[in-house]
């Protein structure tokens, strides 16, 4: 048995790493969170059974988290971005019947998904593997090949590891990672540039963005966005594609968002903000949204805000004022 002073430590370097697992497994961070939490305690339950000599620490570690994940998916439904629901809507005052928690997709801060990359070229494949689009096309897969896909292709094990770790053969593996491979050619996943916190044309166009969002300058807005972007704002399952739609809902709005205060972050690889809307006459900001973005080719493709800031905004370390 390991000598259990320094356990602690070595389940610990872990936790950032199982927790992306467990999240694109999930589709939600808090689940992702709670999933790992289970891990480590059946890790302390099992440490007499634990033989390093037979499986590394970090295998033994990953096969309880995807039997925890596997289990935590037998009764739970697709969790789902609003494209997924159905047809653009037309614009107008109806946003529909928001819909549970646990039909989203959720933001997750890449601090706590993904481990620190020396190499910019292998932080930004990472960012790719969270990014809201496509964690919501691995929850198309069934369970099983979800876990087979996410540590073949993402995180690169081999064959024999992922058939050790679900305890069953190389060929079983092989087959179902070719069925996840099929069924994710059949969901599309818009093309997104990868976010280079460095790179000058990137932060001039979201410098445009936070200016032109925290005048409420529509039309200033919409030039920053390409043709077909799309607009959402879970839990309602509203959401409008093309820049037309978007101007017209906006103007149609009012002026909700004028005199927001913009926090820059980043979620599932992409730039995002959290917005504080101003609050009586002290000069006081409350937490209202946070909003991500893809961007492609010089604009912004997709917006995408979540409404529920009392949730979110202690996930990713923002004050509640």
């Amino acid at each position: 048995m390991p000598d259990v002073s320094d356990m602690d430590l070595r389940l610990e370097q872990f936790r950032v790493e199982l927790i992306g697992f467990c999240y694109r497994m999930l589709g939600s961070p808090f689940e992702a969170e709670d999933a790992v939490q289970e891990t480590l305690l059946r890790a302390w339950r099992s440490l007499d059974r634990f033989d390093e000599d037979r499986s590394p620490l970090r295998n033994w570690l990953y096969a309880i988290a995807t039997n925890v994940c596997l289990d935590m998916l037998r009764s739970a439904q697709r969790r789902a971005r609003a494209v997924d629901f159905g047809p653009p809507t037309q614009v107008g005052p109806d946003l529909g019947k928001p819909l549970p928690e646990n039909a989203w997709i959720r933001p997750m801060p890449d601090d706590r998904a993904l481990p620190a990359a020396a190499d910019p070229a292998e932080l930004a494949a990472q960012r790719e593997t969270i990014r809201l689009a496509f964690v919501a096309a691995l929850q198309h897969l069934p369970p099983r090949q979800r876990a087979v896909l996410i540590l073949r292709d993402v995180l690169c094990w081999k064959s024999d590891e992922v058939a050790r770790l679900l305890a069953t053969t190389v060929a079983s593996v092989t087959s179902a990672l070719q069925r996840a491979r099929a069924t994710l050619k059949t969901v599309h996943v818009a093309p997104a540039e990868t976010f280079q916190p460095m790179d000058q044309p990137q932060q001039q166009l979201l410098a445009r963005y936070c200016q032109a969002f925290e005048r409420y300058d529509v039309d200033s807005l919409v030039s920053l966005l390409h043709e077909d972007a799309t607009m959402s704002m879970p839990p309602f399952p509203w959401w409008l594609r093309g820049r037309a739609d978007i101007r017209r809902a906006m103007l149609a709005a009012g002026r909700p968002c004028e005199g927001v205060r913009l926090v820059p972050t980043v979620a599932n690889g992409s730039p995002a903000y959290a917005q504080y809307r101003p609050i009586g006459q002290d000069g006081g900001y409350e937490p209202f949204a946070l909003t991500v973005l893809e961007l492609w080719d010089g604009l912004i493709t997709e917006t995408t805000t979540y409404l529920d800031a009392a949730q979110l905004f202690p996930l990713f370390g923002f004050a509640d004022r």
